[in-house]
């Protein structure tokens, strides 16, 4: 019986760049990196996460409001004529500027022939030290959402949704057969040595078993380099963005400390597979989780 789903191969492109202070530089480097990424065979593109600044969330600082951007925007109709001219689907990692004192961090979505299929607030924000995304993001408030793109049905969440398997279910029952993550996400170097093997063990972790869970694939971009925007010690981000199979195998994983472009075939026909094989989807216990909604059970 023929799968309902694509049974084409599509070739993802993960970027992983270093960020520099300079916006404009971060932007040109990114868009030249996508086109690179397009020339080399890639289908869907993803960025890292906030790719035109370094990581600001290290401290809480009105200034760095400046750096949000409207979506549709200058930086969203730069990727819109990459996805046009090569006919690839990105996602693209944007500070939103919505409206004055609301700023989202967001993902814009572009389909093959440069439309601007929609966009994705990130839903859990942070708040740790070095992690003060509270202060400048507002909660997402368009859920968790999939997209039919040209290449395969896609969803998309970023950094810190990463940790929460409920947004990996709801995105994969909406049909996405991968699920994408900008991250930026790194060590504190004073505890690197001690928790650094086991904090990214568990990052690699969580995010291989979402997709064990929903039988799909997870794409991973992740940003590099030792990043002191306020000075101090900073945050050693640590690249090693990654392509996760159906089965929560590393399909391919990048490195820790170069730029580069990840890119990865991946064959959509085995979700379905995978899906019928394991159907965790099928065997759901639907009437048992309503104590999901609650905060805790007493």
């Amino acid at each position: 019986m023929k799968s309902k789903l694509s049974s084409s191969v599509v070739n993802l492109g993960l970027i992983q760049t270093a960020c520099s202070s300079n916006p404009s530089e971060n932007l040109k480097k990114t868009l030249a990196f996508t086109e690179k990424a397009a020339k080399q065979g890639a289908q869907i593109i993803c960025t890292q996460e906030l790719f035109r600044s370094q990581y600001f969330c290290q401290s809480e600082d009105h200034e760095y409001f400046k750096l949000a951007e409207p979506i549709p925007g200058p930086s969203t109709q730069a990727f819109q004529k990459i996805a046009k001219k090569h006919g690839v689907v990105i996602v693209a990692s944007l500070f939103e500027r919505r409206a004055s004192g609301v700023y989202h961090n967001t993902a814009a979505i572009i389909d093959a022939d440069g439309s601007l299929l929609g966009i994705y607030r990130k839903m859990h924000i942070p708040d740790d030290p070095l992690f003060y995304e509270k202060f400048y993001f507002t909660p997402g408030d368009l859920g968790f959402k999939a997209w039919q793109t040209k290449f395969g049905k896609i969803g998309v969440l970023i950094c810190w949704d990463q940790w929460y398997p409920e947004g990996a279910r709801l995105t994969a029952m909406q049909g996405a057969e991968i699920l994408f993550y900008p991250t930026a996400i790194g060590w504190h170097p004073k505890e690197k040595t001690e928790y650094g093997t086991n904090q990214h063990g568990a990052w690699e972790l969580i995010q291989r078993s979402h997709a064990v869970a929903n039988g799909c694939y997870v794409a991973v971009a992740n940003r590099i380099g030792l990043e002191q925007p306020i000075g101090g010690d900073g945050l050693e981000f640590w690249g090693q963005s990654f392509v996760a199979g159906t089965s929560g195998q590393i399909i391919s994983k990048a490195s820790v400390d170069k730029e580069e472009i990840l890119t990865v075939p991946v064959d959509l026909s085995k979700v379905d597979v995978t899906r019928t094989h394991w159907p965790f989807l099928r065997d759901r216990r639907i009437d048992a989780y309503d104590g999901l909604t609650k905060r805790l059970l007493d």
